[in-house]
Formats: C-alpha cells, structure tokens, sequence
C-alpha cells in the first residue's frame, strides 16, 4: 500500500525545492554518509539547524503539491465550474458521473492528491523525530514551537485527504510505515484531527517567542509560535464546524485571527514564483484559453444578486466554450497569474463560520451581524430573509458559495448540510458523487 511503501524526499537546500530520494526501507544500509545529502537515519538521529530548515522547507513545497488536481476534484464535483481538457475527458465524465462513468480508484483524480498530502504527513513526523534528537543548541521551548508546527501541518493535510475520503475514513497514525494505525470512520477522524490541532496549541502556547527555523512569505504575520497558535485555531474553527461542535468553534475563532472589521484577505496562504524548481499556481490559466481551461458553472452567474462584487471571480469570454455536452461563456478569474498567492485559511471564511455557528446555536442576532458582514462588503443590502435556524442557513452557504468560490469548499458544504441533490445536473444520467474512492493500494 502507498502509505507503507511511502517514498521520502531528498531535502534540499533551497527553499521550496524538494526532490524526489530514494524509498525509505528498513533493509537499506548506507555505509558512507554523504555528508550533502544525508541520510534519513542521520537527519532523524542528528539534524542540524539547517537540516531541520530544510525538512521544514520540503514540508511547505509539497503542501502545494497536487493543489489543482485537488481542488478541481472537489470543484467539479461540486458543480463551481468544469474543467475542460483537450487531452483527458475524465474531467467531464468521471468527475461528473457522466452516462456509466465512476470514480475510478486507481487514477490521478484520487492517487496523487492523496499521495502528496501524506508525503506532507510522513515529513511533519520525520521534524518531530529529527527536533527531538537534534544535536543543535535548541531550547525546550523551540522543541515544543517545531512540535506545534508539524502537528499543525499534519493535521491540516489529514482534513485535505478526509474531505475527500469522507465516510471512507482515513488512517491519522502512520508515523510508523512498517505498522500503519487503522483507518477511522468519519467521526473519529475528525475527532483525531481536532485532538492533534488541540495538542499542537498547546506546543505552541509553550513554544516561547520563535521557531528554530523560518516560515515561507505565506506565513507572513502568523510566523512566530503566538502568532501561528492564532493559525491553528482557524483551522481548529473549520474541523469544530465539520464536526457540528458549535460552541467549539466559537472558542477556537476567539483564540484565532477572526476579525469581524478585519480584512477579509488576512490570512494563510500557498505561495508560488517562476523561480527554478519552484512551482506556479495551478489554478491560474489565461483569460480565453482553449486545451486546457477552467469556466464557471453557467449557474454562478445566474444565481449571483445583481449588484455582488463577487462577480469580478469569473470573466466573460470572448466566446462560449464547449465540452462534452457542456458549455459556459465565463472564465474563473479568481487569480490574475500564476504566481498569486492561494488562501490556506482566510478572515472571510472565518466571519463565515462565526455566522453559521450562531446560527446553529440560535444566536439569530450575531448570526445576522455577520452575514451583514459579508453582504455589505460585497455591496449588497442588509439580509432580509427569514429568521429560522434553517433560512439563516441557507443564505450563510449561499454566502459561502459566492465568497469562497473555487477555494474548495462548496461540494463539502452542501455534503454536510445533506443538500448534494440541490447541486446542477447537466446532462440526463450525471451523478453528483458523495466522496472519492479509497486508493486501490490502500484496499
């Protein structure tokens, strides 16, 4: 199975470059170190400053990894927009459940996704091995910040992989390749998930004032161990919504960067550059492209209130473009190259959780205040709607949709709330899927 037989990386020295190494075996024996390129038994037993630099380096390079494969995965099911291809048409028939079409299990929609998150996972657990046996001068403190960190790291990779696998469950305990943990259910993976992003605050709150290592652009303002802790807890805020853990959910946003006058572009995020080795933003094609392209569902736009300024996510063609018995005249836009950066988490979705939380809890008029929030912003006029636990509902992911679009989120949203046969079909026979199958080498 893929988790067993995981393939680590060879940590570079730059950042955000991370190669590719040889299989992680315990029969394999390397009787003269290369003192460039160390071993993995030398980094776990003996890492240096820079060494644990670079495994943290490795760490955010392949968190990027397999991002459009995920995200249009997540986007097409969920009915966002169609990604057309001249050279693969599963994104229009499997993706879609077109005619006798289904997710297959051993296919690059499923794998690779899959795979990268849990390199990410098996190199957050090689950091906690490497931090505790460093032979560099770190203090007890800087030990817990880097714990707090992979613990992070890890647990958000972990909510990637079940937000597809769902009821499949997924296996949390793998530091061991040799004695995988069991797969969960759902609940317990999200409870898992929960308890390791708990654990890491802790770390984090006794973590001091700086980490032994330094955090990409993207962590621009959450790179120390209080201001990360704040991080954390917004992702902390998202499981507590999976798991219908209101009240914790407004705790987490309490400790997190929510800001409900804040910007709503405050945040985490991927970054991209066109340097050597690095990698671009996978999300971004050029306005009219033809081959290869993203078009908005033609329901966004006819659903958007007149006036939303979140209309500018999508751009209207030049001309129409057709697939598959598909068709759309409008772009996604969301990214104006392919070296803008992409959200991890951002203000917005957290006002959005905050909303839907107290809603939950029937705190009517909090919930209201914030999806003012929201609709103000965006120039559209106070809500007007009913006051029922399920009216607020409905508008907070209509918000949702309008205001996370193509972040990844909708086909997830509408799967919770059990409204996946409100999503479009487009042709007779289409199938809107409730979560990707697990991965023929984990059966």
């Amino acid at each position: 199975m893929f988790l067993k037989n995981i393939w680590t990386q060879k940590l570079a020295a730059l950042l955000f470059v991370a190669a590719m190494a040889g299989s992680y075996s315990s029969c394999q024996l390397e009787d003269i170190p290369d003192p460039n390129n160390p071993s993995l038994g030398v980094i776990e037993s003996n890492a240096t400053l820079g060494e644990i630099q670079n495994l943290v380096d490795g760490i955010q390079a392949w968190m990027r990894d397999r991002l459009g494969t995920y995200l249009d995965g997540v986007g097409v099911i969920g009915r966002e927009y169609y990604r057309f291809s001249g050279s693969d048409p599963r994104f229009t028939s499997d993706l879609l459940g077109k005619g006798n079409a289904v997710l297959d299990d051993n296919t690059f929609y499923t794998t690779r996704p899959f795979q990268s998150r849990y390199r990410v996972v098996k190199n957050c657990n090689i950091l906690l091995t490497a931090i505790q046996n460093t032979s560099a001068t770190i203090t007890d403190a800087e030990k817990r910040a880097a714990q707090g960190y992979a613990k992070t790291i890890m647990a958000h990779e972990l909510l990637m992989v079940l937000n597809q696998q769902y009821n499949n469950g997924i296996r949390v305990d793998v530091a061991d390749p040799e004695n995988l943990g069991p797969f969960l259910s759902l609940s317990e993976s999200l409870d898992a998930i929960a308890a390791m992003l708990d654990e890491a605050a802790e770390d984090l709150k006794a973590g001091g004032d700086r980490f032994p290592f330094t955090l990409s652009s993207g962590f621009a303002g959450y790179d120390t161990p209080g201001t990360f802790l704040e991080f954390n807890r917004a992702l902390a805020a998202r499981v507590d919504l999976y798991r219908q853990d209101w009240s914790g959910a407004i705790n987490a946003l309490n400790e997190s960067f929510f800001d409900m006058g804040g910007d709503f572009y405050d945040g985490v995020y991927y970054i991209f550059s066109t340097a050597g080795g690095d990698q671009l933003n996978e999300m971004w094609y050029p306005l009219n492209s033809t081959g290869e392209l993203r078009v908005a569902h033609p329901s966004y736009v006819t659903d958007i209130e007149a006036g939303d300024d979140r209309i500018s996510k999508v751009t209207q063609r030049n001309d129409p473009a057709f697939q598959d018995d598909l068709t759309s005249e409008w772009d996604v836009t969301i990214y104006q190259s392919n070296t803008d950066p992409m959200p991890i988490i951002r203000n917005e979705e957290l006002i959005l959780i905050y909303a839907e939380a107290n809603a939950q809890m029937d705190n009517t008029n909090e919930a209201v205040m914030a999806i003012n929030t929201i609709r103000n912003a965006h120039g559209l006029s106070n809500y007007s709607g009913g006051m029922t636990t399920n009216e607020l509902i409905d508008e907070i992911l209509t918000q949702r949709r309008f205001s996370l679009f193509g972040e990844g989120h909708r086909w997830i949203d509408m799967r919770r709330y059990d409204r996946l046969d409100e999503l479009p079909i487009d042709r007779d026979g289409d199938d809107v899927w409730v979560q990707f199958p697990r991965p023929a080498s984990e059966n």
